[in-house]
């Protein structure tokens, strides 16, 4: 009798006992999320070598790592403080056993994987301050050839519920414009009243701030640009582009009628079509500018009176002190004075899109048919779709020390309200030009 009432007894302490149920916690957590997203590295994350056509960070995200020493870093912004949780999805593919550390600022995690496709917990950070957060993901060790591919992280959190700023996925490609970071503008108003046939700008690019993949664009117009690119380590180019009137993305499919017609170029300048942003003629001087000095930009918009406008370019390097004559393009179906004024900057490879760049533009006038020139001394801020979608919130504008200026790229936190217009002091430095002796 005693051991029935024994075995009953231990039959009520087992019944009783709490259970450890290990998915408790993590529901409990789960329930109490204010903030999560599904982050994707492949519009997100950079390598360290930051070489142009890199196969490191493809579309599936993070694969093909074998080195040690390279290393990503994967970037969000919040907009609120708190404490965030990074997870691994279930998408990560682990050959053999790796070891890899993740770290925000100087708190790191190191995080085994081994064959098994389930999502990873990497651990939470605490974020002190709105603004972009910074993810460092290296390799410790790996018994393959090659370290985990990850294709994303979930970022969650239960005490913040602020908006998290980041590239969600790649509709309309944007995994590649988002990579390479916001394009971010200047427009000139000017008087619709002006025969505006001459445009004037200068640029200088501060030292340190001429990244590979920038295009610091001076004159811009209603039907194309004009400015100055950094194309690798060794070439830089002068360049100066317009639009066709038919509008496409492929230059070949351009009927005759509508093709820009070059009508001379400069000493050493390259001539030919562009495509995939719009289509038309391209001309470009390979010039070795330096950072650190400005340079002068003058175009000429000249309607011929037959339905087609003459658009030239003109280039001053100081280190040659003359004029240069970039490319003279005619227009068809065109019958117009220069219109549209605008600047811009922006960065044209991906894998340069975590690297700051900023230029300053100083001194813009215009130039009528008469010869009356008018100084622009306002200009309104404008970003494109990736800075518009709020995917990426580094891009800033505005003045400094007498300047116009324009930023982008770096993931800085400081952004200005796109649509601010901004008004810089009056130089009432009128261009000193000898039109009759231009090249």
């Amino acid at each position: 009798m005693k051991k029935i009432v024994y075995l009953f007894l231990a039959l009520a302490l087992i019944s009783f006992s709490p259970i450890k149920d290990t998915s408790f916690v993590e529901k409990n957590r789960k329930e109490n999320i204010q903030t999560e997203i599904s982050l994707p590295l492949a519009g997100n994350a950079y390598s360290s070598t930051h070489i142009d056509g890199s196969k490191t960070i493809t579309n599936n995200g993070i694969e093909n790592w074998t080195n040690a020493k390279e290393f990503f870093t994967v970037y969000f912004r919040v907009s609120k403080p708190g404490t965030f949780q990074i997870t691994v999805e279930e998408s990560v593919k682990v050959s053999g056993k790796s070891e890899l550390e993740f770290s925000i600022q100087n708190e790191s995690k190191k995080v085994q994987f081994t064959d098994s496709k389930k999502a990873v917990q990497v651990g939470s950070w605490k974020i002190d301050k709105e603004g972009y957060v910074a993810l460092k993901i290296k390799g410790i060790s790996k018994s393959g050839n090659l370290f985990p591919s990850i294709n994303r992280l979930t970022i969650s959190s239960t005490d913040s519920d602020g908006k998290i700023s980041y590239v969600p996925n790649n509709e309309g490609n944007f995994y590649h414009w988002g990579r390479r970071g916001p394009s971010v503008h200047l427009n000139y108003p000017v008087p619709e009243s002006i025969n505006a046939e001459w445009y004037y700008n200068e640029i200088t690019v501060p030292v340190n701030e001429d990244k590979i993949g920038s295009y610091y664009m001076a004159n811009g117009f209603g039907e194309g640009y004009f400015g100055i690119q950094v194309n690798s380590k060794t070439e830089r180019r002068v360049l100066f582009s317009v639009w066709s009137p038919f509008d496409t993305d492929d230059p070949k499919s351009i009927p005759e009628s509508h093709k820009i017609k070059m009508l001379k170029k400069g000493e050493n300048v390259h001539t030919g079509e562009f495509g995939n942003e719009g289509s038309g003629g391209q001309s470009y001087l390979k010039y070795n500018w330096k950072a650190g000095n400005t340079y002068k930009f003058l175009l000429r918009g000249l309607p011929n009176g037959d339905n087609t406008t003459t658009y030239t370019a003109y280039f001053y390097a100081p280190e040659l002190n003359k004029w240069m004559l970039i490319a003279s393009f005619k227009r068809p179906g065109t019958n117009t004075y220069l219109k549209r004024f605008h600047s811009f900057l922006e960065n044209f490879v991906p894998e340069q899109g975590d690297l700051s760049r900023k230029v300053l533009f100083g001194n813009q006038w215009v130039c009528d048919e008469k010869g009356n020139w008018t100084e622009i001394n306002t200009a309104r801020f404008t970003n494109d779709n990736t800075g518009a979608k709020e995917y990426r919130m580094d891009f800033s504008g505005g003045t400094e020390n007498g300047f116009f200026y324009l930023k982008n790229g770096g993931f800085f936190n400081d952004f200005t309200i796109p649509k601010t217009t901004f008004t810089r002091p009056l130089t009432n430095k009128k261009p000193v030009i000898d039109f009759s002796n231009l090249p």
